[in-house]
């Protein structure tokens, strides 16, 4: 059901055909990487949080990781990830499939500044089996998100 949410939302915006079923799974990061014929960092890898009594999304480049001291800088709790088993009642998307589009009203989502330094990436689309190639200016555009975050580490180049 997720999938189909993600499809017609981009059929809408006539991004439909960037949408890709893989054959095989691309539940995490290097899965997803290795299915696209991409560098893990490339994929925009969306995170579930608690915030206070509401949902987050904060999407990611592949190679971060959320940093405990500057999540709790930028939103004022130390970040607490939704359990695996009430993501898809909270988001609209199981996980393996979360992504930042057609996501529940409720949902604010979030993009860290590691994406910045690609033009484009490659999201889940709703389901462990679907990704969509977008340019970063798309990604911004139609995950709807509140607003740029630097939460993460690991991922500059030393």
């Amino acid at each position: 059901m997720s999938y189909e949410k993600v499809k017609e939302y981009f059929d809408q915006h006539g991004l439909g055909d960037r949408l890709t079923v893989q054959d095989q799974i691309s539940d995490t990061v290097q899965h997803a990487a290795e299915a696209i014929g991409c560098e893990p960092e490339r994929i925009a890898k969306t995170l579930s949080f608690k915030l206070k009594d509401s949902p987050i999304l904060i999407v990611t480049a592949g190679d971060a990781r959320v940093n405990s001291s500057k999540f709790k800088t930028m939103f004022h709790q130390k970040p607490v990830m939704i359990p695996g088993d009430e993501v898809e009642e909270a988001i609209g998307h199981a996980p393996g499939g979360v992504c930042p589009f057609a996501v529940k009203d409720n949902v604010n989502i979030y993009l860290d500044i590691s994406l910045k330094r690609f033009t484009d990436v490659h999201a889940a689309a709703g389901s462990l089996q679907a990704t969509i190639h977008l340019t970063l200016d798309e990604l911004e555009k139609h995950s709807h998100m509140k607003d740029w975050v630097d939460v993460c580490k690991n991922w500059q180049p030393e």
